[in-house]
């Protein structure tokens, strides 16, 4: 504010030195003075702004919302929170109504059944916890916090080590007494888009995220850390759920969703996927259902039993948006969206629902409240394998309503699948879902990725193409004000982060698609050094230390390989991987190799690009010292060190 205060008192002196006729050499003298002040004024304008906006975007940088809505008001663009053309009170009472809708829909229906646990496996108490827990609990905290808080989290940071033993003792309190605190059950809703392009004026274009107090969460992560040991200690938790579990990832399912309908193709037989779609499923969680599955399929008894039953009952919440709040209302079923073990009860509320797939002769994927359900038949047996694909799907929305879940047909979509050639020969067959007919499509998108008839990927690419180019087109225009250092972590983050996504499922791809993706590569590195299009690449790529496309495809594929035989990727990834045993190399140096067994397959266009199959191939190519790495650090580092020499052949360390 200095500078552009001396600058607007040189203005005005030169103003009135023009005014009194002074000399020419004066009036030159105050014109410079005002100028060259002037001129000072907006450097060091340029510099703050560079300054501040490539500390905000570094410290964005972890979490991609944050720094996408960084960036928008980087670009001028700014959000207007829609939420301020409708009322609190219209958001409350469409949320309310919503659910209202969905349980008077399953009212009437069978009750449902339960599957019971082993024999002798329980969860009846909570270990208690030291202050040293809660102190570092509160440290892995992230930096936000809700209006619910006495203090900010940043604050409770600093103070972690005065408060730990007071709050430990709070949360022993609740672990012993099977008692929730009273105070924690109020949240106040957050309305979210669910996604960009639909009517920021509608409040069906939102969802709620409930915004609770930083201790709850605290409180809920201790017990999530504790239930989550014993489900996993008794083999209870479901193996073909993705959501909500360490090691698990929407893209270990589709890798392996895919590698399974691969693997069918390559046998001559025909593949089908439905995507099923369920309405506000953790808001219309019935309580009661959830408890009984607990005990019934769960094994939690006694004192625990009753703190989840307290952690449910009793919940209000309210809408805050556009500077209103609606009225607190009640909440009589469902698990919090935002909440830390919502997500978690609620994989077990739907855990069931595996098995009832699987008696149809089906495989079924879920992530949270996403199902995939696949299988595969003969040409000959289309018939049979549809009305059983039917039949199955009705049973899943049978049961889905008699556990006061509604099944989403308008958003229920069907996939078939086969080579290429024989595109011509998929059946045309509609699938019946209660009173909604469901026509084939020849594309669907599955957890972020686009998945065609022919499984070539050519949606996928072009989408992810498109999608890049359009972000590389935004951070031109804001190049200038940020730092040649952040703006390649932007481009990394933005750009980058959607061309590795999923991108293990590209393995063995067409060579005319991998280019299409390196051109994207190629423009970013373009991008950073201000290349002319016509100008080499390559330099530019080895500079940033990328490795090409190809590359970073089978960079994706060794680490999960890596991950899958050290038991660190979900088990049914590990399956997919074996070492190679075979009798007739006893007496041969070659019977102590870890080489994987590579399973025979009969078209390389489709069976090689299974993970069982490319996995095996990209590990057996690898060099020992890469595949003997200790870590899994340390074979990220020489995998990519050894693959950079790939990229780059003749390039000297």
């Amino acid at each position: 504010m200095s500078s552009k205060r001396l600058g607007r008192r040189l203005e005005r002196r030169y103003a009135a030195v023009c005014r009194r006729a002074a000399d020419d050499a004066e009036v030159n003298a105050a014109k410079t003075a005002w100028y060259d002040q002037r001129r000072a004024y907006r450097q060091l304008r340029k510099r703050k702004c560079t300054a501040f906006w490539s500390e905000r975007i570094d410290t964005d940088l972890a979490d991609p919302r944050k720094l996408w809505r960084s960036v928008d008001v980087l670009l001028g663009r700014g959000r207007t929170s829609a939420a301020r053309s409708i009322h609190a009170d219209e958001f409350c009472r469409f949320f309310s109504e919503k659910v209202a809708k969905i349980r008077a829909a399953t009212d009437g229906a069978p009750s449902p059944s339960f599957s019971s646990v082993r024999s002798g496996v329980s969860l009846r108490t909570f270990t208690a916890v030291s202050a040293d827990d809660v102190v570092d609990g509160i440290r892995r905290l992230p930096d936000k916090c809700s209006a619910a808080d006495p203090i900010p989290t940043y604050v409770m940071k600093r103070i972690s080590d005065i408060i730990a033993p007071f709050v430990a003792e709070l949360f022993n309190r609740s672990l012993v007494s099977g008692r929730f605190p009273a105070s924690f059950k109020e949240a106040f809703i957050t309305p979210v888009m669910k996604k960009s392009g639909l009517d920021p004026t509608d409040a069906s274009s939102y969802r709620p995220i409930s915004n609770l107090s930083v201790l709850s969460k605290l409180l809920e992560r201790i017990v999530v850390r504790q239930l989550m040991t014993y489900l996993t200690d008794a083999d209870l938790l479901p193996p073909l759920q993705s959501g909500f579990r360490p090691g698990h990832s929407t893209e270990s399912a589709i890798l392996c969703v895919l590698s399974d309908i691969l693997l069918a193709v390559d046998r001559g037989d025909f593949a089908a996927l439905v995507l099923l779609d369920l309405s506000a499923a953790f808001d219309t969680v019935d309580h009661d259902i959830l408890l009984q599955r607990l005990e019934s399929s769960f094994g939690i008894a006694d004192v625990a039993w009753d703190w989840f039953r307290s952690y449910l009952s009793g919940r209000r919440q309210f809408v805050r948006c556009g500077g209103t709040r609606s009225s607190a209302v009640p909440l009589i079923c469902g698990v919090p969206q935002g909440s830390v073990l919502g997500p978690v009860l609620f994989i077990l509320y739907v855990a069931d629902l595996a098995a009832l797939i699987e008696s149809h002769g089906l495989t079924p994927h879920q992530y949270a409240d996403d199902t995939q359900i696949y299988g595969s038949c003969s040409p000959s047996h289309v018939d049979d394998f549809s009305s059983t694909l039917s039949g199955c799907v009705n049973d899943v929305a049978d049961w889905m309503q008699s556990n006061r879940l509604q099944l989403n047909p308008g958003k229920t979509e069907l996939l078939w699948c086969t080579t290429s050639r024989r595109q011509n020969r998929l059946p045309t067959a509609t699938l019946t879902v209660g009173s909604t007919t469901v026509s084939p499509v020849s594309s669907v998108r599955d957890l972020g990725i686009y998945v065609d008839s022919d499984l070539v990927m050519r949606t996928h690419v072009c989408q992810t193409v498109s999608r890049c180019f359009a972000a590389l087109r935004q951070l031109r225009s804001i190049r200038h004000l940020v730092s040649a250092t952040v703006f390649q972590s932007l481009v990394t983050a933005l750009v980058l982060s959607r061309l590795d996504y999923g991108n293990g499922t590209l393995v063995g791809l067409p060579s005319n698609l991998i280019r299409r993706l390196q051109s994207v590569q190629n423009a970013a590195a373009r991008l950073i050094f201000r290349l002319r299009r016509s100008d080499h690449i390559t330099d530019a790529l080895i500079c940033l230390h990328w490795l090409r496309v190809p590359e970073r495809i089978v960079f994706k594929v060794a680490v999960q390989t890596y991950r899958a035989l050290h038991d660190d990727a979900p088990q049914y990834l590990r399956q997919f991987t074996s070492v190679a045993e075979i009798p007739t190399r006893q007496r041969l140096r070659s019977s102590t190799s870890d080489d994987l067994c590579v399973p025979a397959v009969r078209l390389p266009t489709v069976g090689r690009r299974a993970f069982s199959v490319a996995g095996a191939r990209v590990w057996n190519a690898l060099p020992v010292d890469v595949t003997s790495a200790p870590s899994l650090f340390t074979f990220r580092k020489r995998l990519k060190l050894h693959l950079f020499t790939l990229s780059y052949p003749g390039l000297v360390y």
